[in-house]
């Protein structure tokens, strides 16, 4: 069940809207449900000779009392609120919507239960699933009503509300969410045949480039290279930007940034964005997949941070981390793009909490982040791999916050947390079985689950009978090629996270192993220590794939 307050000045002219046809004609049997006095409160949708001027006047009846005693009329007097039940829930009847209507205006302080001289309200029913309760916010003794946190008021009643009409429970929310689109925004997005409203577009636009950008300033520009319309607000005496709105191309309406989300306004977005010299940015680096291990790297840093107890550390990391899932999915295209970017759209929810981030301590997630929205493409692998990752992450995140009660961000990573499993199903499945194919012989299989019984003992039979085994042995073989030795390696990647929860434990070592540097490509690269610099390589290196080719494989091609 879920109400939103709002506030207005126009008694007569919300009664048209409520009572009418809708813009799309969605009104059906339009009537009241409920009201301060139901003997007192003439119905349009009931008597054909009620007009909503009679309904208006009498619902003003308090506001006009006060206005000519003060000579000025009260502003926003009009209170609003639509309650909506979730989609799948029972139709109530018009008594139980009265006892909801009731309810709400007694927990949001427009009508106390007992105070006779409370506002005036009414609450109308024009469809099944939702009704608009409206008030007149001037009391008969001509003080204003105390409707401080209304909102979060009407929530709490809601929640109750939910449990004893046995209706679908909803999460309780902490001020902490986006603002949602209004209903005039969201039919005008109907009328322009848009999915999305212009709000929630340039949402996720700002926190696409808010991720891959390294100033303020870099944000600014890279949103005016999208079309995007951008306003800077200066402040008088410093001189120096305080704040900034956004429209959509072509558009005349503007969003300040903390209207599209709190973590959006200026001043949020400099705690994460601080102006930084061209000379601080990253540089090309002489392996192009040293970017994509060191995401991985700093990414696996969030569980230990999830597990520290320090939950500003923790909530500092979150919040990087889903700006490197706004950057994963830039920098992976394919058929798990889409699913990439619905887990970075929905994790945007479980990024902020109560909880004031400690962004300072995820500077070294934030940056390798950066540096992966301008990396080179490397499609399998190490993308696949830190899919694998951040899937495991945003479990681990769900639980975080529900273990602080945080139901809303839980419910967004569990959310994400599905997309980014399926999109690993879509992307691993057919790297897996390439790998599988491509098995070194018998001979080197069998010394590797020697390898495997000596490194890890405890889960060496689950390894050796997971259907990832054979792929595992692939990438041990490119590991060993790669100057690694399998025993050793085994050893450090099954200690560097427990394997008791894992059901695959092949497949986790099989993407734990792929972000192992190539040692011999490495020391390659190193200049020579009798040559010196005469002997360095040049700053960027041709690609290279992630780990190189096993003796079987090349082998096989002559």
């Amino acid at each position: 069940m879920v109400p939103d307050v709002s506030t207005g000045s126009d008694t007569q002219g919300l009664l048209i809207y409520l009572f009418g046809p809708g813009r799309r004609d969605e009104h059906t049997d339009a009537h009241i449900v409920g009201a301060w006095d139901m003997a007192g409160a003439p119905d349009p949708g009931r008597d054909p000779t009620v007009t909503y001027g009679q309904l208006a006047k009498r619902l003003d009846h308090h506001v006009d009392l006060r206005t000519r005693e003060l000579g000025t009329r009260p502003p926003k007097h009009v209170w609003h609120c639509p309650v909506r039940t979730a989609p799948g829930d029972r139709y109530l009847t018009d008594t139980e919507w009265a006892e909801v209507t009731r309810r709400v205006v007694a927990a949001t302080g427009i009508a106390p239960v007992g105070d006779d001289t409370a506002c005036r309200w009414i609450a109308v029913r024009h469809a099944d699933d939702h009704i608009h309760i409206m008030a007149t916010t001037v009391r008969a003794d001509g003080r204003r009503p105390r409707t401080n946190r209304d909102g979060q008021r009407a929530q709490a009643e809601c929640r109750k509300i939910e449990a004893e009409f046995g209706l679908r429970r909803l999460k309780s929310g902490d001020l902490t969410a986006p603002k949602t689109p209004t209903g005039a925004e969201r039919a005008r997005a109907d009328c322009q045949g848009q999915e999305v409203t212009p709000r929630e577009w340039l949402r996720e636009r700002a926190y696409a480039v808010a991720a891959a950008v390294h100033s303020i300033d870099d944000y600014f520009t890279v949103l005016a290279s999208l079309g995007i319309q951008v306003k800077t607000r200066i402040g008088p005496e410093s001189g120096e930007a305080t704040g900034y709105s956004l429209a959509a191309p072509g558009d005349n309406i503007f969003f300040g940034g903390s209207k599209l989300a709190p973590d959006l306004s200026y001043n949020r977005l400099t705690e994460r964005l601080p102006t930084q010299d061209v000379a601080d940015r990253p540089k090309a680096v002489a392996d192009p997949a040293e970017p994509w291990r060191r995401t991985d790297s700093a990414a696996r840093g969030v569980l230990t941070a999830l597990d520290s107890g320090d939950d500003a550390t923790a909530q500092g990391q979150l919040d990087a981390f889903a700006d490197t899932l706004h950057n994963l999915a830039r920098a992976t295209p394919g058929p798990h793009q889409a699913e990439l970017q619905a887990a970075a759209k929905a994790f945007n929810r479980a990024r902020r909490s109560a909880i004031r981030a400690d962004h300072q301590a995820a500077t070294e997630l934030r940056q390798a982040a950066r540096e992966l929205a301008y990396a080179p493409n490397l499609p399998g692998g190490l993308a696949i791999a830190l899919v694998f990752t951040a899937l495991h992450l945003a479990r681990a995140a769900a639980h975080w916050h529900a273990q602080r009660g945080h139901e809303q961000q839980a419910a967004a990573a569990e959310e994400a947390f599905r997309h980014l499993q399926t999109g690993y199903q879509q992307a691993a499945a057919p790297h897996l079985a390439g790998l599988a194919q491509r098995a070194p012989r018998r001979q080197t299989i069998q010394r590797f689950e020697t390898a495997v019984r000596e490194a890890v003992p405890d889960h060496a039979d689950r390894i050796l009978t997971d259907l990832a085994w054979p792929a595992l042995a692939t990438t041990l073989a490119r590991a060993e090629t790669a100057g690694h030795t399998p025993r050793v390696l085994l050893a450090e990647v099954a200690a560097s996270r427990e394997l008791d929860t894992a059901e695959r434990p092949a497949e986790v070592l099989n993407w734990r192993l792929t972000t192992q540097p190539n040692k011999r490509a490495r020391a390659a690269r190193q200049p020579s220590p009798v040559l010196g610099a005469a002997a360095a390589p040049p700053a960027v290196q041709p690609s290279a794939p992630a780990v190189s080719p096993t003796h079987e494989e090349r082998r096989r091609h002559r």
